[in-house]
Parts: C-alpha cells; structure tokens; sequence
C-alpha cells in the first residue's frame, strides 16, 4: 500500500516536470535554499508538537526528496530506486549488531562501531562529513558529538565547566589588552566550549538556543504591545518604560 502511494508520488512529480513550466524549469540547485527551508519547518511544528503540522510538513520535505531525484533521473546521475538501494544498504552495513552477528554492551560501542564502519567505507576522518554550510552552533555540536563517539572526550563534567571558566577568563584577558583578533578567537573557544558543556550534560545546544530565541521575541513583543496600548511608538519610549514591561513579560514567558 505505501510502496503504491509512493510511486503514485513519484509520477506526479515526473509529470509535473513534463507539463508544468515552472516545475520543468527547476534545478537542483534552484530549489536547494527551498530544501532547507522545509526542513526547518519540520523542526518548528516539532518543537512546537504540532502533529497536524508535522504531517503536512514532512509531506513538502518528502516532495523535495522526490524532486531532486526526479530532477538527477532525467539528467542521467541516480534514479530514486538507486537512493533508496543507498540508504537500505548503509543501513544493514551500518547496523551489524542488528543485521549481522556483532555484538554490543550498550549505545557507546553502537556509536563507535558507526564510526568505524564510515572510516572503513573510505572516511579519511572521524570528523569528515559535517556540512560546512551548518550553522556554527550546530557543527561545533556535532563536531563535538564525532570526536566523544571514538572515545576523544572529557570524563567528568566538573573539568568541562572548568574550561567554559578558563576560556572566559582568556577572551577577558583579550579584551583587556585590547586585542580585537585575540579575543574574537577566544570568544569562539567560549561558544566551543559552552557548546561542549551543554552536549556533555545531554541539551542539544541549537535547540535551547531557539527556544531562548523564541522566548525573547514573545518577551520584546508584549513591551510593544503594551505600548501600543498606550498609543505609545517603541522608537519614541525610554529605556525605563521598555525596562518596566520587560520585567512584566518575564513572568509570563519563562
């Protein structure tokens, strides 16, 4: 049944290519940026547990997954048969403990035996394979989460918050001297290392990142609301008025 709806899919899409001009038009790299968007609307109607809208979401995901595959089929590069013989096959190779006869004592030799296998498919690196296109906080996170797999990490979470300390005290140190380099390096070995605490103690950093995201702009929206009400511009109020209504939204997005 589902194997049916999925070529039923599959087909919209190659007919689409053949009668719609804008669909006939698109390329790989035209609807990448789209890709990615749809991606994180993935992500928002999870973080907000929103199932209707998860459903539809992963439905426009799911479209381009087809599309950019309809799209390297006509161009002779892969067919969407071969993308999916890829992923069934890095699977079972990637999972011997399920497939095969390996045996593992937990999540750890899991991971490592992951990483083993990716090197043995021809890796140079552990940490080959990370987007450089990431957002810098997600790269260092996983960069992070690469290295831990294979055994490179700290033992306690005492010397990791050691660290955030020491690289404070460094990027002051650099901002003292009046060492702009210096302390744009030292700034970036604090997110590192404030990044590897929150991995270290299981918070995914992007995500708590976006919910303080969220949480300011609710915050900063009721002072405007609150000035609004009093036919008040936020341009034309003092910082003591914004200050009062800050302390007010505080309690009520937390």
């Amino acid at each position: 049944m589902t194997g049916n709806k999925f070529n039923e899919l599959v087909d919209i899409l190659r007919k689409l290519r053949v009668e719609c001009p804008w669909d006939k038009e698109q390329t790989n790299d035209s609807i990448k940026a789209a890709t990615l968007e749809e991606t994180y609307e993935v992500i928002e109607a999870i973080d907000e547990k929103n199932f209707n809208e998860l459903k539809g979401e992963l439905g426009d995901l799911l479209l381009h997954i087809v599309f950019h595959s309809v799209i390297a089929e006509e161009e002779k590069h892969f067919t969407i048969n071969e993308v999916i013989d890829g992923i069934k096959e890095k699977l079972i190779r990637r999972h011997p403990h399920v497939f095969g006869d390996v045996k593992v004592n937990g999540n750890k030799d899991i991971t490592r035996n992951w990483e083993k296998i990716k090197l043995e498919e021809g890796r140079n690196s552990v940490v080959e394979g990370v987007p450089k296109n990431l957002p810098g906080l997600q790269r260092a996170a996983r960069l992070q989460e690469k290295a831990s797999k294979v055994g490179f990490d700290w033992e306690n979470k005492e010397d990791v918050w050691a660290k955030v300390i020491e690289e404070i005290e460094e990027m002051h140190e650099m901002e003292r001297e009046g060492n702009i380099e210096g302390f744009e390096k030292e700034m970036g070995d604090v997110f590192f290392a404030l990044i590897n605490y929150s991995r270290f103690v299981g918070i995914n950093p992007e995500n708590a990142l976006r919910k303080t995201n969220d949480k300011f702009i609710k915050r900063f929206q009721y002072i405007e609301q609150k000035l609004n009400e009093q036919n008040k511009c936020i341009t034309e109020s003092s910082l003591e008025e914004m200050d009062k209504y800050w302390e007010e939204s505080k309690k009520l997005f937390k």
